[in-house]
């Protein structure tokens, strides 16, 4: 399994913004959006050995964790404003519990950045997405991997903290700085060379 950790610092935590204004009054939901966009759509096709977790740390309810499982999502579309629409529709789920199903493939939670890296590093290898990191080609990415990246702030120095905590292997994709949603494609085309 490939997955994707994305933390989105201003996503909206509830489903009360319209699908017109996902850049502003969804707190760069946008961003989250195409993230989703670039971890399952192939050309004619979607990714079923994928997963992306998006921990939506906005106002007025966070932290609340949507996750996406290739394997069994349906109504998927490349569009964001469709993709935008079953994101919202999680977040009106009323959650009593770990997890609520919102539609096939499609969970949400009240999970925080730190109880999902814990619940992750005990079935995969976490790997940190940062500019800094050691180059992603000749590293051993083989198995069960997280992939953890940030959308357009880097991580806190307390989620930063987090992370390091369970001592993530830290890859740069290049030489530039790119956005979170090109991340993913970098990084999914860099594993499908491997194989």
């Amino acid at each position: 399994m490939k997955r994707f950790v994305v933390v989105g610092h201003r996503a909206a935590s509830s489903g009360d913004f319209k699908l017109d204004d996902m850049a502003g009054g969804a707190g760069r939901l946008d961003i989250l959006l195409r993230c989703i966009n670039s971890t399952f759509f192939l050309s004619h096709g979607i990714r079923r050995d994928a997963e992306i977790y998006l921990v939506l740390q906005g106002e007025p309810n966070p932290p609340r964790t949507i996750r996406i499982n290739g394997s069994e999502v349906r109504y998927l579309n490349p569009d964001e404003r469709s993709t935008g629409a079953l994101v919202r529709n999680a977040l009106l789920k009323d959650l009593e519990g770990d997890e609520v199903r919102s539609s096939p493939g499609i969970y949400i939670s009240k999970r925080s950045f730190s109880q999902v890296l814990e619940d992750l590093s005990k079935v995969s290898r976490i790997v940190y997405l940062k500019e800094d990191g050691q180059d992603v080609r000749g590293q051993d990415l083989e198995g069960d991997i997280t992939f953890v990246i940030s959308d357009h702030q880097d991580l806190r120095e307390e989620e930063e903290a987090l992370l390091l905590a369970h001592q993530p292997l830290t890859v740069t994709l290049g030489p530039l700085s790119y956005h979170a949603d090109h991340c993913i494609t970098i990084m999914l085309n860099e594993l499908d060379r491997r194989q």
